[in-house]
């Protein structure tokens, strides 16, 4: 099981991943992963997500990226994700810093290397 370098698809099983490295994986793998690990949560990180998180996989799988800015030129919010002792969630969502004079400003869209 490759989870923490692979990304989710909305599809099912397993396959390459069009990034180039690593795989990708569907809904069935998030559901079987939990249930066999008496988890509730693939929590992870390592993909670009524009608003910081984003869920997939019926809510069996989040992303959570927490760099703002990413390369100082994609434009994506981050986030955190805090979670209580019921194992309630709420996510923290963050823009980065303002940029000084002079200092490039940056559009909000998703970098074609990462789509």
């Amino acid at each position: 099981c490759d989870l923490l370098w692979s990304d989710p698809e909305e599809r099912a099983g397993w396959g390459r991943s069009p990034r180039g490295a690593g795989w990708i994986f569907g809904h069935d793998v998030s559901e079987q992963f939990n249930r066999r690990n008496g988890l509730s949560l693939i929590a992870r990180a390592h993909q670009l997500v524009m608003e910081g998180y984003n869920w997939s996989h019926d809510q069996n799988c989040v992303t959570i990226f927490s760099a703002p800015n990413y390369c100082y030129r994609c434009g994506n919010q981050a986030a955190f994700m805090e979670l209580d002792e019921n194992m309630d969630n709420l996510f923290l969502q963050f823009d980065p810093a303002p940029r000084g004079d002079g200092e490039l400003h940056v559009t909000r869209r998703t970098p074609e290397y990462f789509l």
